[in-house]
């Protein structure tokens, strides 16, 4: 009996995934995103695993690219935080504070430097990042290939991508929980990032004029 219904369980969830995979997916992993942006290159393409799936994620910031960039550089966990659901990643140890305002000694970032997710992360336990590529004031690449990017619309107006490559390995074998778990919550999370990002730096150099 226990069997059967592990195994309508399991079929349900993966119907679910389905579902999401090929009816949800290509609105949510690309949102806010053009077409152009969804397939144009971007420096942090080239450390991106060929079995990777990748979404990218667009929105308009109506500041300046030079009044963005001082919040993308603070971002991490003992840093500027990541500006999304604070409450959310501290049901999972994170200790996130985001920052409601620029923090000058947290402005320099080189090729190297470790960005944690959580209190005490490791490399080895998936919970940092390591920095593999910083260009100020336009992109910031972690190994592995997930990247933000500005770039100017005009003198006043910025566009954010962030581009996010998930490797699922050689044969899928991470499908399942990537779809049906870890994506939807990821792309939560980082839509919230994005927009957190944009509210700091529409209020300007000040921050604290935003609603989250």
């Amino acid at each position: 009996m226990f069997r059967r219904l592990f195994a309508g369980v399991f079929a349900l969830f993966a119907a679910i995934v389905l579902i999401y995979a090929l009816a949800v997916r290509s609105y949510y992993a690309l949102w806010g995103a053009t077409e152009h942006e969804t397939n144009q290159a971007l420096p942090g393409d080239r450390l991106t695993p060929a079995t990777a799936v990748v979404s990218t994620s667009a929105l308009t910031i109506h500041a300046p690219v030079e009044q963005v960039w001082p919040w993308v550089v603070q971002l991490g966990q003992g840093r500027g935080g990541f500006y999304s659901y604070d409450f959310l990643e501290n049901q999972f140890a994170a200790d996130m504070h985001s920052a409601g305002r620029i923090v000058p000694e947290l402005q320099q970032l080189k090729p190297g430097d470790l960005v944690s997710l959580q209190a005490n992360s490791t490399l080895e336990q998936g919970t940092a990042m390591r920095v593999a590529l910083i260009e100020p004031p336009r992109a910031l690449v972690f190994a592995g290939g997930w990247g933000l990017y500005l770039e100017p619309i005009d003198a006043g107006n910025t566009r954010l991508l962030v581009r996010y490559p998930f490797d699922l390995g050689p044969d899928n074998e991470k499908a399942l929980f990537f779809y049906g778990l870890f994506e939807p919550m990821h792309l939560v999370m980082q839509s919230g990032m994005m927009m957190g990002i944009k509210q700091r730096a529409e209020a300007g150099p000040g921050g604290h004029a935003y609603g989250r």
